[in-house]
């Protein structure tokens, strides 16, 4: 748990009041008003430990397969991750525990990603997706949310500071299990769904990963008529404008075809129970 002192609790507060305050009449293209991160590197990593954690205690709700009786399955999902991870774009690649879990949940289309960089998977994803390349651009895309911070951002909207600083503290242990259950359907800003679909690409262009990855999920998705995917799916702006934005972005960065790797893929899938 982090530990302040009294008079340093009582700054960081009063100047999270005065900037809340100052922010007042400002608005980003959602219509909501614009907010900062009055969160700390430390204070991410502290508040998604207490979340990973409370989720680790649920296993009626998110029911984690034992990476010791799977270590296959494990084995190629640490893959993925460490090769977004050593494309030397995600820029808390050091700071952030990048820690796996997959959920075995095969009606849930959804992958979700704490503050901190605690990373879960549902199995209902990893087998509705055709290539490696897909699931890794997924994984781009909820990277990039703790990378770039908005998980705190989108939480202090839900909840407000003074009940993120209060679960920090010790003190709403309570709030902490209602925010892990949310944590699947987190509503994240325009601007921050954007950024995380840009970031995805960004993170996979180095890599021998196709960096088109989540466009071609978005493409499944809408094939398949657009029912039962993520919640990032069902949020602004449409899967339809996501597609062209990523293959826009993809083309600015020089357009350069990488693997999709539908052979080991399959692999990973038959090594789920």
């Amino acid at each position: 748990m982090i530990m302040r002192s009294r008079l340093a609790s009582f700054v960081f507060m009063a100047f999270a009041l005065l900037t809340t305050t100052t922010m007042v009449g400002c608005k980003d293209e959602d219509g909501n008003k614009k907010s900062v991160n009055l969160f700390t590197l430390e204070d991410d990593k502290a508040f998604g430990a207490q979340v990973a954690a409370e989720i680790e205690a649920d296993d009626q709700t998110y029911p984690i397969l034992d990476s010791a009786s799977y270590p296959d399955a494990y084995a190629h999902l640490h893959r993925i991750t460490n090769t977004i991870l050593g494309g030397g774009k995600v820029q808390h690649k050091d700071d952030f525990v990048w820690q796996l879990r997959i959920i075995h949940d095969d009606s849930v289309l959804n992958a979700f990603c704490t503050p901190g960089g605690y990373i879960y998977v549902y199995t209902g994803l990893i087998k509705f997706l055709e290539s490696e390349d897909q699931l890794a651009g997924v994984m781009g895309h909820e990277i990039a949310h703790a990378d770039e911070r908005h998980s705190t951002e989108a939480l202090t909207k839900q909840y407000g500071t003074e009940v993120l600083f209060a679960i920090l503290f010790g003190n709403d242990q309570g709030t902490l299990a209602q925010i892990a259950k949310g944590m699947i359907g987190l509503k994240y800003s325009r601007t921050n769904e954007s950024e995380a679909d840009m970031r995805s690409v960004d993170y996979l262009y180095p890599t021998e990963y196709d960096a088109r990855g989540a466009a071609r999920f978005f493409e499944k998705i809408i094939a398949a008529g657009g029912g039962g995917g993520p919640e990032f799916l069902s949020t602004h702006p449409n899967p339809d404008n996501r597609v062209e934005a990523i293959f826009s972005h993809w083309e600015d960065l020089g357009g350069k075809v990488g693997e999709t790797f539908e052979t080991r893929y399959d692999d990973f899938k038959k090594s789920l129970p």
